[in-house]
């Protein structure tokens, strides 16, 4: 009877500290520090509920381990005048029970919510409204716009002179645009090594392999300008891989589209640039001329 009355008693000020604690988070807190917005993407909430929820229950657990945890130091700690080992047990069925199913339960848990989310993120879209093909190269981006049959070439970040701090000139770095509320198809490729296409607001990345085609699905929902980068290191100037998303308007992405047709850039960039021409199934050079 004792030890439930201390139980209960530990519990309530455990609980009180949690309802002020939650009750006090920013909006930063309440979606787990992740670099976005809520309805950034039709994917964003879905990923920062996972996340959240994940580490309530893990909160959860932590509380519970070092509650029991103080409670056994405390409760069995040597009295004064007692001297020698406690009595010692071999084991205690039902608590290994409880240790060994808990955790199965757990693990069982996120496994199941994590693909069903996987699930819904990594949806074909049978009908996108827009088709964009990205080509990661060593160090900078090539954009196809596939069904307006124009691209927007990327080089690699410049470093800024007039800043001594070494960012990059913004002016330079490739831009990704889309339209806003519109279902995107993206095609992924590689002309060289491993790169990983990363839109941080996004909270979605995705490898682009050597002879790999890869695609991602996704609706942008709010109008902004977001940061994107190459996830995997793929060389010396991997930190200059940078580039931007723009969501913008169906219109401002009209005009953006009839701009690149006046640069003269109709057309698409294709894997004839590759620089990996020896691939399993690819010819070589002196092949070819044989």
């Amino acid at each position: 009877m004792r030890s439930n009355r201390r139980l209960r008693w530990a519990a309530i000020p455990i609980a009180a500290l949690l309802s002020v604690v939650l009750a006090g988070c920013t909006q930063e807190q309440l979606q787990g520090w992740l670099p976005t917005e809520p309805g950034t993407t039709n994917n964003v909430d879905r990923v920062i509920g996972l996340w959240v929820t994940s580490w309530i229950v893990l909160l959860v657990v932590g509380v519970i381990t070092w509650g029991l945890t103080i409670w056994a130091i405390v409760v069995y700690r040597r009295r004064k005048g007692q001297t020698g080992l406690p009595v010692q047990l071999r084991y205690n069925m039902p608590i290994e029970i409880f240790y060994t199913i808990v955790p199965l339960i757990l693990v069982l848990g996120f496994f199941a919510f994590t693909a069903r989310d996987q699930s819904e993120i990594e949806a074909k879209y049978d009908s996108p409204d827009v088709k964009i093909q990205v080509f990661g190269k060593q160090w900078a981006w090539d954009f196809n716009y596939v069904d307006e049959n124009v691209y927007s070439p990327g080089i690699q970040g410049q470093d800024n002179p007039d800043d001594a701090n070494g960012s990059l000139v913004e002016s330079e770095i490739p831009v990704l645009y889309l339209p806003v509320g519109k279902k995107v198809e993206i095609e992924l490729q590689s002309r060289d090594v491993i790169h990983s296409f990363w839109v941080i607001d996004f909270l979605y990345k995705k490898d682009m392999l050597p002879g790999k085609t890869n695609y991602m699905y996704v609706t942008p929902e709010r109008e902004g300008t977001f940061s994107g980068k190459c996830a995997e290191l793929c060389g010396e100037y991997h930190s200059m891989m940078l580039f931007n998303v723009k969501v913008v308007s169906q219109q401002e992405y009209d005009d953006y589209i009839q701009s690149l047709k006046d640069a003269g850039q109709e057309g698409q960039l294709g894997p004839e640039y590759n620089r990996n021409q020896n691939l399993p199934g690819i010819g070589t050079p002196a092949h070819e001329e044989e």
